[in-house]
Parts: C-alpha cells; sequence; structure tokens
C-alpha cells in the first residue's frame, strides 16, 4: 500500500540558541520485501552550517546537521512516500521456548540483524527481576517462541493504562511497569525487557501507524504521531516477527518503519545538544495518507 507523510517538527527556545548539534532519524527505511521508500527529503529551517547523511550500525537512516549561528526556532519537515508491502501470515514453526537457546548458540554471526545483539540488557533496560516474573506468569516453556510474543504483548496491553500523561521520554521502563501506565515507548519497553528475561532476543522499532478514522467521519488532519513496537527474533526458520503491545496485534501495512535498535536510544527521532539558556516548547505534527 502506498503513503504518503509529513511530519514537521518545531522547537521555540525563550533565549536563543547560539550553536547545536543533532541527529535526526527521521527517514522511513527502505527494507527488502518489507517496505519500499519511493522518494523522501528532509528540510530543516534556518539551514544548518553543516549536513551529513549517514547509515548507523543498524541500517538505520541518519542525518547528522550542525549549527553554528543563533537561532530562536528551529523546524525538521519530513516529506516522504512509501510503499508498504503486504506479507501473508505465516505458519507459526518456531521453535518451543525451551529449545530457542539451543538455535541462538548455533548462530555465528555479529552482524547487525544478528539477535546476540538483542539479548543482554541494553542501556535504556537494565535487568530487572520484575519483568522475569511477570513474563512468566504468562507461558509455560513448551509454547512456541511466537506464541510466548503474543502473551506477553496481549497481557501487557490488558494491564496497561494508556495514559499520554503518565511518563515521559526519559521515564525508566521500570517505573512504567511498577505504575502500570505510559504510552507506545514504555508498552515497547516493558516487553522488550520481558522478552529478553526469558531468552527471546527483543528490539526496539520507531515509526509511524496509520491513524484510521470511526465509520462516517473525517480523518483529522495532523492525528497521526510517531509510534513505537516491538521486534523478537524467533528462530532460524522464523526470524524476527514485529508485534504492537500497544494495541495487541501483530505489525502489519499501516506501520511504517523509521528505525531499530535495541531499545529508544538506538532509534531516537531527534537527539542532541544545544548552547543556550531557559525553557523550551516542542510540538510535532504528522499525516499518514493513503494514496
Amino acid at each position: 500500500m502506498l503513503y504518503d507523510l509529513s511530519l514537521e517538527i518545531i522547537y521555540d527556545y525563550a533565549t536563543p540558541a547560539n550553536s547545536g548539534r543533532h541527529a535526526l532519524r527521521l527517514m522511513p527505511a527502505h527494507l527488502e520485501g518489507e517496505q519500499r521508500l519511493v522518494s523522501g527529503n528532509i528540510r530543516l529551517s534556518p539551514g544548518p552550517t553543516e549536513r551529513r547523511d549517514r547509515t548507523d550500525f543498524f541500517g538505520n537512516a541518519v542525518t547528522d546537521v550542525v549549527y553554528r549561528k543563533s537561532h530562536s526556532e528551529l523546524r525538521f519537515r519530513l516529506n516522504a512516500r512509501i510503499d508498504r508491502i503486504a506479507t501473508p501470515a505465516e505458519l507459526d514453526i518456531s521453535p518451543p521456548l525451551k529449545a530457542l537457546g539451543r538455535e541462538l548458540t548455533a548462530i555465528q554471526s555479529l552482524g547487525p540483524e544478528e539477535p546476540v545483539h538483542f539479548l543482554a540488557p541494553s542501556p535504556r533496560l537494565p535487568q530487572a527481576p520484575a519483568f522475569a516474573v511477570y513474563a512468566e506468569e504468562h507461558l509455560n516453556h513448551s509454547m512456541s517462541t511466537i506464541s510466548v510474543v503474543e502473551a506477553i504483548g496481549k497481557a501487557l496491553r490488558q494491564d496497561m493504562t494508556f495514559d499520554v500523561e503518565a511518563t515521559t521520554v526519559d521515564t525508566p521502563a521500570l517505573e512504567a511497569f511498577e505504575r502500570r501506565h505510559g504510552v507506545c515507548q514504555d508498552y515497547s519497553h516493558i516487553m522488550i525487557a520481558c522478552l529478553r528475561s526469558v531468552g527471546i532476543p527483543a528490539g526496539y522499532v520507531s515509526g509511524f501507524l496509520r491513524t484510521i478514522p470511526p465509520e462516517g467521519q473525517a480523518r483529522l488532519e495532523g492525528a497521526d504521531a510517531m509510534h513505537a513496537w516491538v521486534r523478537a527474533w524467533c528462530g532460524i526458520e522464523i526470524g524476527w516477527i514485529e508485534y504492537d503491545p500497544t494495541n495487541a496485534l501483530r505489525v502489519g501495512q499501516d506501520h511504517i518503519v523509521v528505525a531499530r535498535g535495541r531499545d529508544y536510544g538506538d532509534a531516537t527521532p531527534v537527539k542532541g545538544v544545544l548552547r543556550t539558556s531557559g525553557s523550551q516548547t516542542t510540538s510535532h505534527k504528522v499525516d499518514v495518507i493513503p494514496r
């Protein structure tokens, strides 16, 4: 399915920033057999002093920008056309969870797609016994790996409350889990930590989700938002699957992938530093329009 995507992020500084460096992971990914980036561009206002486009270790498109002149506002604008490819539902031939470890030990490669990078604790997801306890409550080790992934995802959807006021981008996953309140980033981090705790490699995906309005109602401009979900490695035969715990469903054509990594830190849409004082405000608007 073809989509036209637009994104605008605006930063307003109470006191002008006289310099800054930012790394942008905003461009949708080109993924063979999954998603085709037909066209895309990122525009910045004001124009940066320096700009470099590169690919990081996990294959994500990154735009590095440097500002050396004073500015009180910063705008990032993305326009892209994406062909999200439909993939047929596969048979569940994933190994039982108790056998997954043997398949992991058979993999010798250290490439960016290999599950070895997604099993240990990562910078934003330290190990915590609470995740293992919760995961064990919702599985038995004779279940297939895919069944375990889906069981934990559905349990989180039932036990968590979506609450945009409950957390910030820096809230630890354990804190959000203890409150049972959060947003898609929290749901995804918690699910990743639960899966890793029982031996399933899992990673973080940032992207966009098309919002479908209720029947008979007009679609709202800017109603779509950046979203996050989970990748889980389910054995040599199946490989990676993606699951959206916020909505308790397998990822499909309405999910547009931007970046993948171990946790939010590897896929942060905008990361950087600047020299300024005082407060700042941020706003963003996203539109995902089927063609």
